[in-house]
């Protein structure tokens, strides 16, 4: 069965460990952890303590956890996602990316994520390409076994998996360097179906988001509210030996997040049976 998970940068409304609880209580089995000024504020006092605690709650619910940096304002308050790795001022993101992964190995995390930035105006392509390679290098140093999930995001620097593919190139192939997809960018960004796109990437893949989108249009929708199919989606996945969490990626619905985490769970779980028929149903017919 498919492992899945839900992101707390849709639960923004509540605390972090009501949070934890409303998600483990729905039957997910793992959570998508965004660092940011509300859930496990990384730059707020005693954090040692504070990741142990919630260490601690994700083993006695049982949830697994990988841990995503795509806070809005958590670095500027007057920037969103500012500085990125692209930035004058990238040294900060770095800083912050490498405390991510020490957060991370201390919680056993099963991936880091995060993503390229948008390009300043005044950052040269060339120039934006070399500082998001020595960033990525820089945190690569720091790792710590903890495995790394590179995003392609949407009008970003990085925004296709031909892209990361190019950005993993230029970094040497290393083994901590993976991919972090997200299912609804590949309906929205890329130009093969998207189950194909997941079969071509999962030798990769350490992390995965998944949400309902439209193409051409960077929207983060609830399932059935966009244009992708999931059976064949998560037969896809199945396939590929995957076996890390499945998040649910909402972050903007907080507003109604327990409603939303309920009926993620049961479409997904219906969509997962569908994808099984469909097995059962070619196994059947390859044997008549």
């Amino acid at each position: 069965m498919i492992r899945f998970g839900y992101g707390t940068n849709g639960f923004a409304n509540h605390r972090l460990p009501d949070a934890l609880d409303v998600i483990a209580g729905l039957g997910y089995t793992g959570v998508a952890l965004t660092l940011d000024h509300h859930h496990l504020d990384p730059y707020a006092g005693g954090l040692a303590r504070r990741v142990a605690e919630v260490a601690d709650r994700l083993r006695t619910l049982g949830l697994g956890v990988v841990v995503e940096t795509g806070a809005r304002y958590l670095l500027d308050p007057r920037r969103k996602h500012a500085p990125t790795l692209l930035d004058d001022d990238r040294d900060q993101r770095v800083g912050f990316l490498r405390t991510a992964v020490a957060i991370g190995a201390d919680l056993g995390a099963e991936a880091v994520s995060f993503w390229s930035g948008v390009r300043p105006a005044h950052v040269p392509p060339d120039l934006a390409w070399d500082r998001l390679v020595d960033g990525c290098a820089r945190v690569l140093e720091e790792a710590r076994g903890v495995p790394l999930g590179f995003e392609p995001e949407p009008g970003m620097l990085v925004d296709t998996i031909a892209g990361w593919h190019a950005l993993r190139r230029q970094l040497g192939g290393p083994d901590g360097f993976g991919l972090t997809l997200d299912i609804g960018h590949c309906r929205c960004n890329e130009p093969d179906p998207v189950p194909d796109c997941v079969t071509a990437v999962g030798p990769y893949l350490v992390n995965v988001q998944i949400d309902d989108m439209r193409r051409g249009t960077h929207e983060h929708l609830e399932f059935g509210e966009g244009e992708i199919d999931f059976p064949p989606v998560l037969r896809a996945l199945a396939g590929t030996g995957y076996r890390g969490l499945v998040a649910v990626e909402l972050p903007r619905h907080s507003h109604a997040a327990p409603d939303v985490a309920a009926r993620s769970l049961a479409f997904l779980r219906d969509a997962e049976r569908a994808s099984a028929r469909q097995d059962g149903q070619e196994s059947e017919g390859g044997r008549t």
